[in-house]
Formats: C-alpha cells, structure tokens, sequence
C-alpha cells in the first residue's frame, strides 16, 4: 500500500484532496502536513525568496523521513520551490498540485481557461503551464480570471458563497476548450461551475490522484 504524503499551505485544500483519494484511490495510505504560514509569507514578501524555498526542503525531507513513496505538495503558488524539491528527491515522484490537469487540459484543446481564487498563484502557474507547452510543442492559448472573494468566503467556512462565485466567475472563460480550477479548495465548486459553463472542467486533486496512482499503484514505478 504505498504511503502518499500531503503537503499543505492552506487548510481549505486538505479536504479536497482527501476526497479525490477516497473516490480515485481509496487503497493509498495518505498524511498530512500544513505549514499555513507559507502562504501568508508569501503574501506578504510578494515573491518567492530562498527562505521559501529552503522551508520546502525541509518539510519535503521529513515527509521522506517518514517513508513516503510519493509527495502531493497541494498549493499552486509555490512552483519552483516543488521544482526543487522534486530535483532533490529524485526518484521519489513529487508532484506539483496542477502539473497533472494542466498536462490533461493541453492535450483537450488550444484554448484554455484557468480560474483561481489566490492572485499570487498566478504567475508560477502560468510559468509551469506555459513550459508544458513548449516541451509538448503545442500552441496553446491560456486565458485566466481571479476571484479572491471566493477564498475569503471560504476561509470563514461560507463554501456555498464560494462556490457561487467561483461558478458566476466561471461564466468570463466560456468559449474556452476546457476550464481549469486552479487551486484544491477550489475543487468543491466544480458541480457548480459545471452548471453554468459548457466546456469541460477539471480539478487539481483529481487529476494529481490520478497520476499518482498511475506511478504508484502496486509500488511499481511507471
């Protein structure tokens, strides 16, 4: 039974998650780990520092420690920190929270929406997703809206409210081929967004579970 570890900046993303591993891959022991300082300090610094980065290091170490045989780090605005760590632990897999959905949008069209409810997460995600375009040679067009009410609403424990929006939001990015919900917690929305646009949606957790399973399932390597 392989042991998968989760690593959280934010609480709203562990339920999700969780979730997605109990319909995709009930049979994975999962843990958990949050450090929800990580995404205030980010906030705050505006950037990802060397600090940052080192803290990843130090939280993906433990979790190795602890005989994981695969790493979930679960926010989006981290990229190349999990970069790092992924470099560093080789051969262990280690994703990073959308390199899975943002590999399964590429392959369902040129024209592809990403919606988010944390504005910092922006830019690394569309760092990653645009260098999975170039590696997969493809000419793809990503449109992105943002609506940080929706987590505000959602920190306060109001998931109705925030499903609301992010689903309203939603509506900005019809005519896309498909339409990406960029962060975990954002996850939840995806039956509600689904009622209001006609292009399919994907979620990070479930396609990250997906491919874990894909590498790890039975303990075998892809």
């Amino acid at each position: 039974m392989p042991r998968i570890a989760l690593i959280h900046a934010v609480s709203v993303a562990i339920e999700p998650v969780i979730s997605a591993f109990d319909a995709e891959w009930p049979d994975a022991e999962v843990t958990s780990l949050l450090d929800d300082s990580l995404a205030s300090d980010l906030d705050r610094a505006g950037r990802l520092n060397q600090h940052m980065i080192h803290r990843f290091g130090v939280l993906a170490r433990y979790v190795k420690d602890c005989d994981s045989d695969g790493i979930l780090f679960t926010c989006s605005a981290f990229g190349p920190a999990i970069e790092r760590v992924a470099e560093d632990l080789a051969p262990i897999p280690v994703l990073k929270p959308n390199e899975a959905m943002f590999e399964a949008a590429i392959e369902q069209g040129s024209t592809i929406g990403l919606l988010a409810t944390f504005g910092p997460s922006i830019p690394s995600m569309e760092q990653e997703f645009n260098a999975l375009c170039d590696a997969s040679g493809k000419s793809v067009q990503l449109k992105t809206a943002c609506v940080p009410e929706a987590m505000t609403a959602l920190r306060k424990g109001d998931a109705e409210t925030h499903n609301a929006l992010v689903a309203e939001t939603a509506k900005e990015l019809e005519g896309c081929d498909v339409l990406m919900l960029a962060q975990f917690s954002t996850a939840q929305a995806k039956e509600a967004v689904s009622e209001q646009v006609s292009m399919p949606v994907l979620t990070s957790p479930e396609s990250a579970v997906l491919k874990l399973k894909r590498l790890l399932d039975g303990g075998q390597a892809a």
